[in-house]
């Protein structure tokens, strides 16, 4: 550290960053925690929404069925674009160019702007009004070029030689893509899935505009449902509630950290399958 003094500083830095990025993170958890356990009780759990017990198991119903609606829509669109951009179209092509800078825009677009898309387009013009499909559309269209890029990546990072291989023993292309390339390539997917859902769940301004704020359980995929997070914010915003909105902040970080942890566990699977 004497002959390097650049080592010494950089290291300070590090676990100078690390440990504020730490505490930070169990500052947030335990004032949510401290100001929410106690209003955890099972009324919050019923299964339909009063002005007494403030449910918030429609609105967590309302979110599986939100975020998987949306993955249904932008997980084949994602993946199969990021096959063709990765094994089908020339490298370095001006379209692969164009659709990498199309999806790093629309990554950098905020959030609220995607509500107001969705409100013109699905809830208006379609007239879908704000409903549970309406929602996950605009969650589909936010969260595609995360899956875009992503799935892009992990299909590059599969040696060239996987390919070779399979093309010197007869394999086609479409055999080759499906058989060794994805399962090769499928613990990156899954990361940018799972980035994906953590953005769905969290995900409150483009809902309220498309989805709505409806307290019920949808029947269809065209009625209004609240997610947890515009639960959250709908609850905080009337000043009765607050103790409840810290409560449903809980749930929604349980919720999170169990998604976080089934990833690892399915990356490790996927993993040790593959060896």
């Amino acid at each position: 550290m004497r002959k390097k003094p650049k080592d010494l500083f950089f290291s300070i830095n590090m676990w100078l960053s690390t440990g504020i990025t730490l505490c930070i993170l169990l500052f947030i958890i335990g004032h949510v925690f401290v100001n929410g356990i106690a209003y955890i009780k099972p009324s919050l759990f019923e299964f339909t929404y009063n002005s007494e017990n403030v449910s918030l198991l429609p609105a967590l119903i309302t979110t599986l069925f939100t975020v998987v609606l949306a993955l249904l829509l932008a997980v084949p669109f994602g993946v199969f674009t990021a096959i063709y951009l990765t094994e089908y179209a020339k490298r370095g092509s001006k379209l692969i160019k164009v659709v990498r800078i199309t999806t790093e825009t629309l990554s950098g677009i905020p959030s609220i702007v995607y509500g107001l898309f969705g409100l013109l387009f699905f809830v208006t013009y379609l007239k879908w009004g704000y409903s549970l499909i309406a929602g996950s559309c605009t969650l589909a269209i936010m969260i595609l070029p995360v899956i875009i890029r992503t799935t892009e990546e992990s299909l590059k990072a599969v040696p060239d030689s996987y390919r070779e291989g399979a093309f010197a023993l007869g394999a086609g292309r479409l055999r080759t893509v499906f058989k060794i390339i994805l399962p090769s390539a499928m613990p990156g997917i899954l990361a940018g899935i799972i980035v994906s859902v953590g953005r769905c769940v969290g995900e409150t301004a483009a809902l309220i505009y498309t989805a709505g704020t409806a307290t019920k359980i949808p029947k269809s995929i065209f009625e209004s449902g609240r997610t947890l997070s515009i639960h959250m914010w709908a609850l905080s915003s009337e000043g009765l509630y607050t103790g409840q909105a810290y409560a449903t902040a809980i749930i929604l970080l349980v919720v999170v950290i169990a998604i976080n942890a089934l990833s690892r566990f399915l990356s490790r699977k996927l993993t040790r399958g593959e060896q």
